[in-house]
């Protein structure tokens, strides 16, 4: 089941366009926070953190149009009746399979016997 989510959400922005993004926001940031506290204003600093994310925000947003983004929408999370439909389905398939597991056990099912050699017919 987790490597069913895994593969169903695998990128999670995972992409060049959001890597550069917060790669840079770090390093605006702690480029204001470090001038700040060696005794730069704060208000210009701040102002210049803002600048600079929102400068940074839109080289990646270019970078994401041209092509270093997700390539596929977003996934869309189900909705709160499908993902109930979903457990309720898991859970009837888990109780077939054991039915079906208690039924040939007492019908001395294959589980008793030993497996068939690889190559033999």
């Amino acid at each position: 089941m987790a490597d069913a989510h895994h593969e169903e959400h695998e990128d999670h922005g995972n992409t060049v366009a959001a890597w550069f993004l917060t790669i840079s926001w770090i390093a605006a940031w702690t480029v204001a926070g470090a001038a700040i506290i060696l005794g730069g204003d704060i208000i210009t600093w701040t102002l210049v953190g803002l600048g600079a994310s929102v400068v940074l925000a839109v080289v990646a947003g270019v970078m994401k149009k041209a092509g270093l983004g997700r390539k596929e929408p977003r996934p869309v999370p189900p909705t709160r009746e499908q993902w109930e439909a979903g457990r309720a389905e898991a859970a009837a398939g888990e109780k077939s399979e054991e039915k079906a597991a208690k039924k040939s056990a007492k019908k001395g099912g294959e589980d008793d016997k030993e497996p068939a050699a690889a190559g033999a017919k």
